[in-house]
This record gives structure tokens, sequence and C-alpha cells, in this order.
């Protein structure tokens, strides 16, 4: 399908510095579209616009100038504390209430399309059949309350105002340098570390950096994005023995993978307080990316295989 770009002026992108970020922007510039990139601060993108701490007090108003549409990507997605409470406050100040300041601002610049970077977790942290966009949020932990909650409000901006608005909801990114627990996983293996994972047999969608990017692409263009919310993810779900193996394969490195029940792997888990990493290594979290086709016409242009291997550097 052949695309009218909605971009003759500037496409704002928060959190241009991040690892979707800076992954964005290049496509963007590749493209030849006029890309404006705002970050913290200028220690890593000289021409940046520098807007500080997200929160309800950020000026975006320079930033937002002459622009048609803002990629919002910027979100604070770890707190160090250990109360819920404390936690999810600290995650509403960016998430939520940065999110909404940001977007009120962009409607009062006759910004035409806010796309919003959103998370699976909206939906829930683990499924018996795969999400899609109709099921009821079951956010489980803070940093998902505050997206959700940052959701709620744009979709009532987008009905008080002109400005349409897309939410995105990624699962786990993977990519090359990618942080967190995919990061984590390549950094054992390269290291020849026996793990544990070698009988678990659940089923998880994650999305490749180049996928996402390119999904988000098409969600600036596509007229008929606008107002709607879209789950995103591979073509593929893998078990997490299967990723591991698949990995191992992309490094060209063995992979020691000890085949422990997975009732012991959670058993053991509980037992150091490690329930979520365990949730997240044995359970199970399918996407169902059927809206995508239908509304946007988009599949995902590259395979888990070739994701994995340009992730760990080997394209």
């Amino acid at each position: 399908m052949v695309l009218i770009s909605l971009n003759s002026s500037p496409i704002l992108v928060t959190g241009a510095t991040g690892f979707i970020g800076r992954q964005l922007c290049d496509r963007l510039m590749h493209e030849g579209r006029q890309v404006r990139r705002a970050a913290r601060d200028r220690s890593q993108i000289e021409d940046a616009f520098v807007v500080g701490n997200i929160g309800r007090e950020t000026s975006w108003r320079e930033a937002l100038a002459g622009v048609d549409t803002v990629v919002h990507l910027a979100a604070r997605v770890n707190i160090s504390q250990e109360n819920s409470a404390q936690a999810l406050a600290g995650f509403r100040k960016v998430n939520t209430e940065g999110t909404l300041a940001l977007a009120h601002q962009a409607a009062q610049a006759c910004v035409k399309r806010f796309v919003f970077i959103s998370s699976i977790g909206v939906n829930g942290n683990f499924n018996t059949r795969p999400f899609n966009e109709q099921d009821t949020p079951r956010p489980a932990e803070p940093y998902a309350v505050s997206k959700l909650e940052a959701e709620q409000g744009l979709r009532e901006l987008a009905a008080e105002t002109n400005m349409e608005v897309v939410i995105i909801r990624p699962p786990l990114v993977y990519g090359f340098n990618a942080t967190g627990s995919f990061g984590s996983l390549v950094r054992w293996i390269k290291k020849g570390i026996p793990l544990p994972l070698g009988a678990i047999h659940n089923r998880r969608h994650l999305v490749g950096l180049d996928n996402l990017v390119d999904f988000i692409v098409t969600c600036i263009d596509h007229p008929s994005a606008a107002n709607h919310t879209f789950l995103v993810a591979d073509e593929e779900d893998l078990s997490t023995t299967d990723l591991l193996r698949r990995v191992g394969s992309a490094l060209d490195k063995p992979v020691r993978l000890i085949p422990v029940p997975m009732w012991l792997l959670k058993l053991g888990a509980t037992l150091l307080g490690k329930q979520g990493m365990a949730l997240k290594l044995c359970g199970s979290l399918q996407v169902d990316i059927s809206k995508a086709r239908e509304v946007l016409d988009w599949a995902p242009p590259v395979s888990v295989d070739e994701g994995l291997r340009r992730a760990t550097g080997k394209n």
C-alpha cells in the first residue's frame, strides 16, 4: 500500500536518545523527513530540543512550533522505591501527568496526530489466549497503570479536540544493545553460562526493534490509524527455551540449557522473592496483531531469526 505522508512539517520525537528513539529518528531522517528530536539534555544530540525532566510543568512550546505529528516515546520505566504507592506516584509524574501535559500543549499548537507508545502491560502480564485491543485492561504493575491512565486521558483529549491520537502497545522490545532481560540473556549466552531454562514450554511474543519502528512509521502516516489503539508484535511467538536456542544460533554460540521443570523454577523464584522474573521466564504472553493487519495492512517486515541476528550484531 502506498501511503501519503501527513508530514511536510517536522515530526517531534520525544525520548530521541533512547533505544527506540534513536532508531526511529534514523529511519525518519533516512527517508528525508524533518525530525525534531527532544531530549533531557544535549549530551548525546547537540541540536536536541532540551526539555529537562518531564512532568506536568514541562513547557513544550518551542519544540512544538510548526509540528504536525508527535511521537511520544519518553517515559520513566524504572523506580527504585520498594513501596508500590511511591512507585506509582513516580511513574504517574512522568508517564501520566507528563504525557497529558505534552498532549494538551500539542492540541493547543494544532498538532494533527499524537502517537503514544504505551505497553502490553496495560493488558496484563500473562495470558492463556492472545491479548487483543478489545480486552479489558488489567495492568498488574505501577508502570502499566501509569500508561493506562495516560491512554485514558489521551482518548478524552481526542474526543474534545481535533488532534488524532494513536496508541501502540508493544511487548518486550529486542534489538542491538538492548538493555533489560533480553540484554541479560544475550550476555549470559555469550559467556557460556549454564541456564536452568531448558524445559520451558510457554509462548511469548516479543517485537524486534526494526518491526516496532516500522509500525510507528506506519501509524505516523496511515489515515486509518487515527484514534485507534493497536497491539504490535513479531509474526512468531517463542518459548523461553526456543528463544535462547535461537539467540545462540544467531551468535554462533552453543547454548548450555539445563532442563529444570517449570514448577521447580517457580518454587525457587518464590523462595528468593523473584516471582516477577519467574513469570516473565515461564509464563505465556501472546499478542494478536490482526487489527494492525486489517486496519493498516501491516505485517512485520523482519522475521524473528533475522531480528535476532540484527540484535546480536550479526546483520
